[in-house]
């Protein structure tokens, strides 16, 4: 370089982009919209006072392939369900539980077909059929029905102590919905020809008894996520009491909500005495200094309506600090930067919830269709930044076994050929106090053997798995 030429000319950029050049994702907002739900031939006499009734909701959420035809009519054909047929009867984890108010955001605003219907995003993880699933990969050699090893780390019934300060409460094993790729498969649900579900043996009331007791002696845990299953499916007293035995404990300063139904089923969050109940709560907590919030699960644009916002808004009136989304990164689903810029915006711009995580799709059986590599997901990571707020911006995190939610570019090791990650963490879960080297260790998380290239696919063919 001569000491009359400019610096880096060559590599600045041009402070003017030309007017053909325009972004990767241009903003346009998208006002929600409920689907009319008349389209269907078997609500096509049902009212608004109906739709917008919990109870009605309820007592018509589509439970096997007899309800979905009666709903959809003659609008799929036959392949459709021979196909569904075949993926209850082998392959699915959960069996089939979809409230009316999900089921109208699937083909929302086109013509119904059996192509579109099979295309739809949120069919593909809440209706899956067989032919959806891989054949040559449909499960990782490695996937198990309890990945997390949340049942492993229970300190009573029902409470998973796997983070410092955090516990998860499981309070009850059924949904308001049941989606085909669930974490939590090995519990939550109805037993399937494929797995048969554990059972929580307790009563309610001897497992809220339990969780209670070994809150009070423990004062390093601060922050409670309360779940299941969906607290939706809580009756309300019952929630009530045990929020409120929650906010007793001096040392709990946390305490988070995690219903789907919030998205799933609007209609429930809507109900006056749960309102009403949420609000005693939220006061309380508010007298009290503990953070308040409700985590929901949205995973695509279409998923949220005016309802959804509806509820959302109200539980923010009474007095909730935060609503907050963890979706999940699924092939079919969201798994482009703009599917999930889209839904981020609709969430953060329209219905009031704060983006907050995106999980991979855990290592579950029969999943490996919906799941996607590490890379991928850090290259979505990188391709979302810079167009939401900074605060809406979400975390695309890697669930790891052994490890918990680490951000997808916090990796130690990638073996890209094997699709072998190495992750290490910070911390003792209560199954490892009295491991040494547990914050020595690197702990594996795999791609889906599909994405790998043809060597790494070679070598998962021969690879023995250790049992």
């Amino acid at each position: 370089m001569t000491p009359t030429q400019p610096l880096a000319t060559a590599t600045r950029p041009n402070p003017v982009a030309p007017p053909s050049a325009g972004q990767p994702y241009e903003y346009r907002r998208a006002p929600l919209v409920e689907p009319d739900w008349t389209r269907f031939p078997g609500w096509r006499h049902v009212t608004r006072d109906q739709w917008e009734s919990a109870q009605w909701q309820r007592v018509n959420c589509v439970k096997n392939i007899k309800q979905l035809r009666t709903v959809l009519g003659d609008t799929v054909d036959e392949s459709f369900y021979a196909d569904l047929t075949a993926d209850q009867h082998a392959l699915a984890t959960m069996s089939m539980l979809v409230p009316p108010q999900m089921l109208n955001t699937m083909v929302p605003f086109a013509p119904m077909t059996t192509e579109a219907f099979l295309a739809d995003p949120i069919r593909r993880y809440m209706i899956p059929v067989a032919s959806d699933r891989r054949t040559d990969w449909p499960s990782h050699p490695y996937a198990s029905r309890d990945s997390l090893h949340e049942h492993d780390m229970w300190v009573a019934e029902g409470l998973t102590h796997r983070y410092p300060t955090k516990v998860l409460a499981e309070l009850l094993s059924t949904c308001p919905q049941y989606c085909g790729h669930c974490t939590r498969m090995d519990l939550v649900g109805n037993s399937t020809p494929a797995v048969d579900k554990l059972k929580l043996t307790l009563k309610p009331v001897d497992r809220y008894d339990a969780h209670i007791s070994y809150l009070k002696v423990h004062p390093g845990v601060r922050d409670v996520v309360v779940s299941g299953g969906d607290v939706a499916n809580v009756p309300w007293r019952n929630l009530e009491s045990y929020l409120m035995r929650l906010l007793e404990i001096e040392t709990i300063r946390d305490i988070r909500l995690a219903t789907k139904a919030l998205m799933g089923l609007p209609q429930h969050w809507l109900q006056p005495d749960v309102v009403e109940g949420l609000e005693r709560v939220a006061r309380t907590a508010a007298r009290r200094g503990v953070n308040l919030a409700i985590h929901t699960h949205v995973n695509h644009a279409q998923s949220l309506t005016p309802l959804v916002a509806k509820a959302a808004q109200t539980a923010l009136d009474v007095g909730v600090r935060d609503v907050r989304n963890q979706g999940v990164l699924m092939r079919g689903v969201n798994s482009t930067a703009p599917d999930l810029l889209d839904l981020c915006f609709a969430l953060q711009g329209e219905a009031g919830i704060l983006p907050y995580y995106f999980y991979m799709c855990d290592m579950i059986p029969n999943a490996e269709h919906w799941r996607v590599p590490v890379w991928h997901a850090q290259q979505l990571q990188h391709d979302i930044m810079g167009y939401l707020p900074g605060y809406a911006t979400p975390r695309i995190v890697c669930d790891v076994p052994f490890v918990g939610k680490r951000w997808v570019h916090m990796l130690t090791e990638y073996d890209r050929e094997r699709g072998i990650s190495y992750w290490t963490k910070n911390y003792r879960t209560s199954i490892e106090q009295a491991d040494l080297e547990a914050l020595d260790k690197r702990y594996a998380y795999y791609d889906p053997i599909d994405t790998l290239p043809e060597s790494g696919q070679h070598w998962w063919t021969t690879h023995r798995v250790d049992d």
